[in-house]
């Protein structure tokens, strides 16, 4: 039987940094080392440099499928087998084989290789690993289909990085070395910013990064190796649940950022059974901060806390211990010895810890509390068995006393005391100690009848005997406290459980708290009410004789318990549930100031703009047609014809740019009052474009076509997409230089197709983008050609009727580009019905995918997200 094969890949942030030429330069390597070598499949994507390193290394022929009259070329796995060479060299683990092959994936043919005893170099883009998918495509905004299961690349032998700095990437993508000339605008703006470069990049290095980090703990394991190896700064804050946490969090924080790629971890050590001995408000508002400064909250069980610890931090290879100083005081910490921090300190070993002072450091002396954990029921029936028990037994003892009856006289008065410890706690079984010691020493030790002891050793007895009868009674309360407290933090648990379901199963989080509030403490009613309103309330109030316990929540609420009064074990989690309803009450406040001003601040500075317009703009046209029809009217016998032919188109001209600013005035009004009337129907986007061309009198030396004669039909309006594409080619042209060309190209991606105007001006500084979009907006520009600054807000605001988007974008070698896309008309029925009938703007429409077999990194790079024309500057 042959030993499987073992699995290289070469891992790329993005297509174009080199990953299949690395390997084939890797496969002319071991060819020249004598190694067996075959090219099992290779992509060069017409890359004259991928195909001359592939020149002199042995290409199995590809197999030929058939698709739908389309011939498909793949992977032939027979052949690779029976040519067995030591090294295969596959490109694109994650391309997805044509239909009716032996299987669905390459990587599943990979498998096959492998597991025939074949070594293989394979490569892989980041965006095509499976638990990164919907990350990648966040970034990017392009869905990957094609993906690798996680585990496939975990078991490789070997992942390297494939890495390339994204401008030189973006300067190879722009000297032609990556894609044909006619999809480099497209790929620059947009799969190829340098923002999603960097951005992949940066996921690439840390993806392989932990998987070097659990290869490492997996070689940890294996050589049982338990002492720290620093290869990255890992720092592990305890927290006991009490004040001192935010310290020593901020504290470790402050540690892990000294050193790149810091971790910072924060553990809680619970006992065996649940519960839990800090204080759950502290610990929520503490894991919070966790959160919040880039760390990881952990929960650990165990009895021996110190030992729990670092045990921990040797399994997550912690460089560093947080621990802060006892709380306990002086003479606390003589009687019982140092604590937990020195026992951390002892068994560290080579973890650095640091012990950190905080305010609630060494506060003295506090006496335990010796209230009971059962009820008075139970307490006093304890008692009444030390008292009718107590004299029953002696009368018992007293009547068969013997000389050799000493021994088991005083185990029948330790199990009186046991007894009473069970049935009512320490206070009864103390008072049955010291009952049945005297009782014992009067009626059973010589001399009787005495409380006198005649023998040293007999003294000794009895203490030892009310000892014993101490510590037996104090394990039984301890026992029976436990009890109850375990079933108060499951309770505790299974409340907050409750209220986090409820809320996201979509209940309002203020109610959801407010009715889980009244369940959990059995309330006859609970109300959060503010000075104005009740904002929910649960349950109803019991009149006059309800007792009523009001609870501050932040500082202008308060919730109103109705029923008994809560005891102070009850209260704790009540301050965990007071703070969630802060914060609800604290969101929803911000969310509907946010409601309520957004629309009055548009609404302002769109008046303001306004006024500033109508007071710049439409008082030159209007100055200069009343000069114009002035000078007509005063001189007119005097005025040659060539002078009033020039007044006269003076005024026309000037009346004209009038006419075209109230037009546009009035578009604008409607865009904002939603009644703009869009027609939508199927069209071919060139019935809009070159009309827009004969409206502005353009031609072939000012503006270059590139229209997709396969492009499909959009669902949009063609009279508005026309004023759009006028209104871009408009902008460009303004700022297009003498002797340059304005671009105007189609394409398709996906679902949607995008209408390009592409100039080389000085373009628009990113964080300007937004502002050329808001009416009125000019960008310090003052000609009055340019007019009121509306071209871009109606062109927006036409296309997003559309149910399109329009944006700015970088155009390669400097300039803007602005991108309108638009859906794709809705397939015709298969009654051979027409169009689609208009439909109001907002209407909405689909289109069914239709995506030709290509390879992985056609289908990465093939991103055009829509957007923008040329702003009025």
């Amino acid at each position: 039987m042959n030993a499987r094969g073992r699995l290289r890949v070469l891992l790329g942030a993005a297509p174009g940094v080199g990953k299949t030429y690395t390997m084939l330069e890797e496969g002319r390597r071991l060819a020249g080392e004598g190694v067996d070598v075959a090219v099992a499949v290779v992509e060069t994507h017409g890359r004259a440099a991928t195909a001359a390193m592939a020149e002199g290394l042995e290409v199995v022929p590809r197999r030929v499928v058939c698709h739908r009259g389309v011939d498909l070329t793949e992977m032939d796995v027979d052949a690779v087998l029976a040519r067995r060479p030591q090294v295969a060299l596959v490109d694109e683990l994650a391309h997805t084989n044509a239909p009716d092959s032996r299987h669905d994936k390459r990587w599943q043919d990979v498998e096959q290789l492998l597991a025939a005893g074949i070594d293989v170099v394979s490569t892989v883009n980041i965006q095509h690993i499976e638990s990164l998918n919907d990350v990648v495509e966040e970034i990017t905004g392009v869905p990957q289909r094609e993906t690798v299961p996680d585990e496939v690349l975990r078991a490789a032998e070997q992942v390297e990085v494939v890495d390339l700095a994204p401008q030189a990437l973006r300067d190879r993508l722009a000297g032609g070395f990556v894609y044909p000339a006619e999809r480099i605008d497209a790929a620059l703006s947009n799969y190829f910013r340098l923002g999603n470069l960097t951005a992949l990049r940066e996921l690439a290095l840390l993806w392989l990064a932990d998987e070097v980090d659990q290869a490492l703990r997996h070689y940890r394991d294996e050589h049982g190796i338990d002492s720290t190896w620093e290869a990255r700064e890992r720092v592990v804050v305890t927290l006991t649940g009490g004040p001192e946490g935010e310290t020593l969090l901020r504290r470790g924080a402050r540690i892990a950022a000294r050193s790149a790629g810091g971790e910072l971890l924060a553990v809680h050590v619970t006992s065996q059974d649940g519960l839990r001995a800090g204080n759950p408000a502290m610990l929520a508002e503490q894991r919070a901060l966790v959160h919040k400064l880039g760390g990881t909250y952990h929960q650990v069980v165990g009895d021996d806390i110190p030992a729990a610890l670092v045990d921990f931090a040797k399994a997550v290879n912690a460089t560093q211990i947080v621990i802060g100083v006892s709380r306990r005081g002086r003479l606390a910490t003589a009687l019982t010895g140092p604590g937990i921090g020195a026992a951390i300190i002892r068994e560290a070993g080579h973890t650095d810890v640091h012990v950190v002072n905080h305010a609630s450091a060494g506060r003295g002396l506090t006496l335990p509390r010796m209230g009971g954990a059962l009820t008075v029921k139970r307490r006093v029936l304890g008692f009444l068995l030390a008292l009718v028990g107590g004299p029953a037994l002696t009368w018992l003892l007293v009547r068969f006393r013997s000389e050799e009856s000493i021994t088991s006289d005083v185990l029948s008065y330790q199990l009186l005391v046991v007894l009473a410890a069970l049935v009512g706690g320490i206070w009864p079984a103390l008072f049955a100690a010291v009952l049945s010691g005297i009782t014992l020493d009067f009626f059973l030790v010589e001399p009787l009848y005495t409380v006198t002891v005649g023998h040293p050793s007999h003294l000794l007895a009895l203490a030892l005997y009310v000892v014993i009868a101490v510590l037996v009674s104090f394990v039984v309360d301890r026992g029976a406290r436990l009890t109850r407290s375990a079933r108060r933090a499951a309770a505790e648990s299974e409340l907050l459980a409750t209220v986090a379901g409820s809320v996201l199963r979509g209940e309002g989080a203020i109610p959801a708290l407010v009715s889980r509030t009244r369940e959990a403490f059995g309330l006859r009613a609970a109300r959060l009410v503010t000075s104005a309103a009740v904002l929910a309330c649960d349950g109803e109030p019991d009149g006059g004789d309800d007792h009523v316990t009001t609870v501050p929540v932040g500082a202008r609420a308060t919730l109103e318990l109705h029923g008994d009064d809560l005891a102070a074990s009850e209260r704790r989690l009540l301050a965990v549930i007071v703070t969630q309803l802060e914060a609800a009450i604290e969101h929803s406040d911000l969310a509907v100031t946010a409601r309520e001003v957004e629309p009055l601040a548009a609404t302002d500075k769109v008046r303001s703009a306004l006024l500033s317009a109508l007071s710049h703009d439409l008082r030159r046209p209007l100055a200069a047609a009343t000069a114009a029809v002035s000078g007509l009217r005063a001189a007119r016998a005097s005025l040659t014809d060539a002078d009033r032919d020039e007044l006269l188109e003076t005024a026309d001209e000037s009346l004209s740019t009038l006419a075209g600013l109230v037009t546009d005035l009035l578009d604008v009004s409607r865009l904002q009052a939603g009644v703009l009337a869009v027609s939508r129907i199927a069209f071919d986007p060139a019935d809009a474009i070159v009309p827009a061309l004969d409206e502005l009198d353009l031609g072939p030396d000012r503006v270059e076509l590139d229209l997709d004669p396969d492009l499909p039909p959009v669902d949009a309006d063609p009279v508005l997409l026309q004023r759009v594409v006028v209104n871009l080619l408009t902008n460009a042209l303004r700022y297009t230089q003498e002797g340059q060309k304005v671009r105007l190209t189609t394409s398709t991606f996906g679902d949607h197709v995008e209408i390009r105007v592409v100039d080389h001006g000085p373009g628009i500084p990113a964080e300007r983008r937004d502002d050329v979009f808001v009416p009125f907006q000019r960008l310090g520009d003052t000609d009055n050609t340019a007019g009121l600054g509306l071209g871009l807000a109606l062109s927006r605001g036409f296309v997003e009727g559309m149910a399109g988007t329009l944006a700015p974008e970088d155009t390669p070698g400097g300039g803007l580009t602005m991108v309108v896309t638009l859906p794709v008309a809705e397939a015709p029925a298969a009654d051979g019905a027409g169009p689609p009938a208009a439909r109001p703007a907002g209407a909405a429409t689909t289109a069914p995918t239709t995506t030709a077999p290509t390879t992985t990194e056609a289908t990465a790079s093939a991103k055009g997200v829509g957007a923008g024309a040329h702003p009025h500057r």
